[in-house]
């Protein structure tokens, strides 16, 4: 359950009249949403369940289910809105003299020389459509793996799914547990309101309700109505997203990977692994907005395959070698290899029996074999003992230069 990423703070901007301006206009969407929010409340609480409903067992019954519903819900959007956005460490920013660099080359060629010298050091794996190194003219960084720059932010975010002027924040990293919550307890307290008031909808409909308070019972049952249906679809567009382990933008345009180039499909593990990458291994926190997803926001586990390393890999099962992951971590400065164990991945995504298959990929430390560069991925492939207790380990080292 513990934050592994560290959130770094953003430059100093000078704002003036014009800024402030413009940055009271982008909460006008919250404050509409609090709003009806604050309606709901009233109609739902005073007008439905004191004026109309006479059952005080009823009555009783539909407040506390009430505010069980509207707590998680406002709980998760504050989250959404007030949590501040991921950043990117200090280690991608480039010096001024290594921008100047980049401005002065004569080519594009030597452009991409530099940003690879630059960021040999570096845990990135995706590049753009021609292959260089993905770097960002206006924070004037080297941007991580699924890093983009938001243009309403003004900076360059971590994992950025989108940015939604409903919550006022981009939606990243550090945020997007709450946000499928956000969305998810929203629905829910949309679909709650609206069965709740439906026999007393059906009562007005029928003209056996008298009084003002009759009018705030019919709009709240169309309201609820039409937030249901139309948070249904991007809650359930979500969650699919976060099943397939990709963003909105990533939906739109595959990220493109050194090794294998474009690959919709290259961070999904799995099921259960992208949503554990979420929403974290701890059951118990799940559907909490608190936060509990995986890693640091900079490194992913992929799974790439391409002819050369299906080769080195001995053309074993296919489906597995495709979990071969590459995952570096920089740490002090200093870049190591992270030890990773993964699941069988399986591409109808099937479980099998754990008794018949129960082989794994891992990332070890490296072997004595000849000296690792910066740039080789050491990769084992280990499957348990069996058969009378023996084991076989075959270690591989992929050049990625």
């Amino acid at each position: 359950m513990s934050q592994n990423y560290q959130n770094y703070s953003r430059p100093s901007r000078r704002s003036g009249p014009c800024d402030c301006c413009v940055r009271a206009v982008k909460w006008i969407p919250v404050l509409f949403i609090f709003s009806i929010i604050c309606w709901s409340y009233y109609a739902f609480v005073v007008q439905l369940c004191f004026m109309t409903v006479e059952n005080v067992a009823e009555r009783v019954i539909l407040i506390l289910l009430y505010h069980v519903f509207c707590f998680l819900f406002l709980w998760s959007y504050y989250q959404t809105i007030f949590v501040d956005i991921a950043l990117v460490p200090p280690e991608f920013r480039l010096k001024s003299t290594e921008v100047q660099k980049i401005y002065s080359a004569e080519s594009e060629v030597e452009q991409r020389e530099i940003l690879e010298q630059y960021a040999q050091n570096l845990p990135i794996t995706n590049r753009t459509i021609t292959g260089a190194i993905r770097f960002c003219d206006k924070c004037c960084i080297i941007k991580p793996d699924r890093a983009h720059h938001c243009s309403v932010c003004g900076d360059c975010v971590l994992k950025m799914d989108h940015h939604c002027p409903w919550v006022n924040n981009c939606v990243n990293f550090s945020n997007y547990k709450f946000f499928i919550l956000f969305l998810g307890y929203a629905l829910l307290y949309c679909i709650y309101i609206a069965l709740a008031s439906l026999p007393y909808f059906i009562q007005f409909w029928k003209g056996h309700l008298e009084g003002m308070g009759r009018f705030h019972i019919l709009f709240l049952f169309f309201v609820s109505v039409m937030f249901a249906i139309s948070l249904v679809s991007l809650f359930g567009y979500h969650i699919y997203l976060v099943l397939l382990n990709r963003t909105t933008l990533e939906a739109f345009r595959a990220p493109i990977f050194r090794i294998g180039g474009p690959d919709k499909h290259g961070f999904s593990l799995g099921h259960l692994n992208n949503f554990q990458e979420v929403f974290g291994d701890d059951k118990r926190f799940w559907f909490l907005p608190v936060f509990t997803s995986l890693g640091d926001g900079i490194t992913y586990p992929v799974r790439f395959m391409d002819e050369d390393a299906e080769s080195l890999l001995g053309g074993e099962d296919r489906r597995h070698d495709e979990r071969a992951t590459f995952r570096p971590i920089v740490m002090n400065g200093t870049q190591q290899r992270q030890h990773v164990t993964l699941k069988p991945y399986h591409d109808d995504l099937e479980e099998e029996d754990d008794e018949e298959n129960d082989e794994v990929f891992t990332r070890q430390q490296p072997q004595s074999r000849r000296p690792l560069s910066d740039d080789d991925v050491v990769v084992s492939y280990e499957r348990s003992p069996q058969n009378g207790g023996k084991s076989n380990n075959d270690h591989t080292i992929i050049d990625f230069a």
